[in-house]
C-alpha cells in the first residue's frame, strides 16, 4: 500500500460496512461464490465480536483496507475467525499486518497460539504467515485447513 497502515479496534457502527468487505472478498474466490450465493447468511459478523473489542480493522488514509477478528478458544488458546481483505489490494500486506496484530493481541490475552480454519485456497498465505498445518477440518460449505501459528 502506498500509504502507512493503521489498525484499530472496530466499531458497531461498522458492521454493515464490514460484512460487505467480507461479500466482496468471499465472492472474490471463485470456489467461495457458489455456495455463498446459496447461503447468504454465512457472511456474518457479530455485533458482539465487535462490541467485545476483539474485531481489529486495516485502515489507509481513512478507508477500511480489512478486518480481522479474535475468539478465545475453550483451550486457552485464540483462534483467528475471519481474515478479509479489499479485493482491490490483496498481496499489498494488509493480510499479514492484520496477523501480526492478532498474534499480538492473543499474546496479549494470555495464549500462547492462534488457530485458523483457513478455505484451502488460502493455504500458502498462512503458511507464509508461519502457520503450520495440523489438518483439514470439515466445514460447513466442505473441507477447511486447521492451521496454527506459535508464540
Amino acid at each position: 500500500m502506498a500509504s502507512a497502515l493503521t489498525i484499530r479496534v472496530a466499531e458497531t457502527s461498522e458492521q454493515k460496512a464490514l460484512e460487505a468487505l467480507q461479500w466482496r472478498a468471499s465472492l472474490n474466490n471463485p470456489g467461495d461464490r457458489d455456495a455463498l450465493l446459496a447461503h447468504p447468511d454465512a457472511i456474518e459478523l457479530p455485533l458482539d465480536q465487535i462490541s467485545a473489542g476483539r474485531v481489529f480493522v486495516a485502515e489507509a488514509d481513512g478507508v477500511i483496507a480489512g478486518f480481522a477478528a479474535v475468539l478465545p478458544r475453550p483451550d486457552g488458546q485464540s483462534e483467528l475467525d475471519g481474515l478479509f481483505v479489499e479485493p482491490t489490494i490483496w498481496r499489498s500486506g494488509v493480510g499479514r499486518s492484520l496477523v501480526e496484530h492478532c498474534c499480538r493481541f492473543a499474546l496479549a490475552n494470555g495464549a500462547s497460539s492462534l488457530h485458523v480454519v483457513g478455505n484451502p485456497h488460502a493455504k500458502d498465505f498462512y503458511a507464509a504467515c508461519g502457520f503450520e498445518i495440523l489438518g483439514e477440518y470439515q466445514t460447513r460449505f466442505g473441507v477447511g485447513i486447521s492451521m496454527r501459528k506459535t508464540f
